[in-house]
């Protein structure tokens, strides 16, 4: 390892000492901060992404990427709620999960503290810099952040508005580093340094959360990818699964709780089918079906692969299935564990779909773009765990902090 870059893992660790120890009000106040210099400095932060979308599309960047890494102000507006939803949430260091008294007097408590220093590897999306940063100060963490070179001009902006704001609330602007070597190597090496990192988490494509996977010493928590799925039940409302399944396809088909798959339930077809691929045509999105689906509209022939791609684009796969369990089935063998939906009216086909699939979260009735730590209620996210330990879903303040006992005694001794 560099001696630079240890030194800057060096400062990290220190700096993780002080923000595990800030009061809720001093990173509060360094959150509020944050929200100051957003704004004052907007317009040169919308310069420099400019640069970055700049740089994308002459590096030839899927769509799909540069939507992501593209900054608008809805998005802008959305990175400040993020912030400020943070800062009106209650403080989870310091919480209490349970307490008990032993028969031999001993007192018991299970807290919740930081976790440490957190390592965050993402692709694109410059505002996973600010969610990130401000997920980990206000849970008592210390940050390292590795964006993809793509977004670096952004990200460094942003960055620095971090350390300012850590500065200005009198804390150690190192809680907050963003390293920006963007060679694969450099990565690799900071996967190894289980001295100054206490968990990875890697956000972006398959390539990157492989990649991670295999080379991380250190324990990590994948945001893996999203291959959703929608079932259109024999039971459904049509004009409502119709809502929902252009909603899951098309309002922004770049993220990981976008739909790709299609199921619907084969005596329904016939209605849904006509209706829903007109829709999707208008829209521009490319349908690729079985067989079955062929039949009832002019779409292209999927093949296996089709059943196992997150497309992030304006592509869907579409399967008619015979019934509930062919439906599970497919979802069960072609699942990512991210989000799946059922439309239906029938109370117990809705609780039984709810029970056997294994997934982040499950839905009835209701679109799987929901899938989202603001639309959650938890304010910004830091990723959605697609695993089962140590959580699982959209990743809020909790999720970023661990346990530990707290014993009073009087003097008691083992026997």
């Amino acid at each position: 390892m560099e001696i630079d870059m240890e030194r800057s893992l060096e400062k990290v660790k220190a700096a993780s000492r002080i923000i595990m120890n800030a009061t809720a009000s001093q990173k509060n106040d360094a959150l509020m901060n944050i929200v100051m210099l957003l704004k004052e400095h907007r317009e040169q932060i919308y310069a420099k992404n400019i640069k970055d979308v700049e740089y994308a599309k002459s590096s030839g960047l899927q769509t799909a990427m540069i939507d992501r890494l593209t900054l608008d102000d809805k998005r802008f507006e959305s990175m400040l709620n993020g912030v400020l939803n943070i800062v009106n949430q209650n403080d989870p260091v310091g919480n209490i999960d349970e307490g008990f008294k032993r028969p031999n007097d001993l007192i018991i408590y299970k807290t919740r503290v930081p976790i440490g220093v957190i390592g965050i590897i993402y692709e694109s999306r410059p505002n996973v810099t600010i969610d990130a940063a401000a997920l980990c100060i206000k849970s008592g963490n210390a940050s390292i952040l590795k964006g993809g070179k793509e977004s670096a001009n952004t990200n460094r902006i942003l960055s620095n508005i971090t350390r300012e704001a850590l500065m200005n609330a009198g804390l150690d602007k190192n809680a907050v580093l963003l390293f920006e070597d963007p060679e694969r190597l450099y990565i690799s090496k900071l996967l190894k340094a289980k001295s100054y990192i206490d968990l990875i988490i890697p956000r972006g494509g398959e390539g990157l959360i492989n990649f991670v996977t295999e080379n991380s010493l250190i324990p990590i928590v994948k945001h893996d990818k999203g291959l959703c799925h929608t079932y259109i039940d024999v039971d459904a409302d049509i004009d409502k699964a119709i809502s929902i399944a252009y909603n899951a396809k098309v309002n922004r088909p770049g993220v990981c709780n976008a739909m790709e798959t299609l199921l619907i339930n084969v005596n329904i077809a016939g209605e849904v089918l006509p209706k829903l691929t007109s829709l999707y045509n208008k829209a521009g999105v490319e349908i690729r079906g079985c067989e079955l689906t062929c039949k009832y509209a002019h779409v292209t022939q999927a093949d296996k692969k089709d059943w196992d791609t997150e497309y992030l684009d304006l592509i869907i796969s579409i399967k008619i299935v015979s019934s509930l369990e062919d439906a599970m089935d497919h979802i069960y063998k072609h699942g990512s564990g991210h989000s799946e939906a059922i439309i239906t009216d029938n109370y117990t086909t809705a609780q039984r779909f709810l029970q056997y699939i294994d997934a982040a979260a499950v839905y009835v009735n209701a679109s799987t773009r929901f899938t989202d730590g603001a639309e959650f209620g938890l304010g910004a996210e830091i990723g959605i765990s697609t695993q089962k330990l140590h959580c699982r879903g959209p990743m809020g303040l909790k999720d970023l902090t661990t346990t530990k006992y707290i014993v009073y005694g009087s003097g008691q001794i083992r026997e």
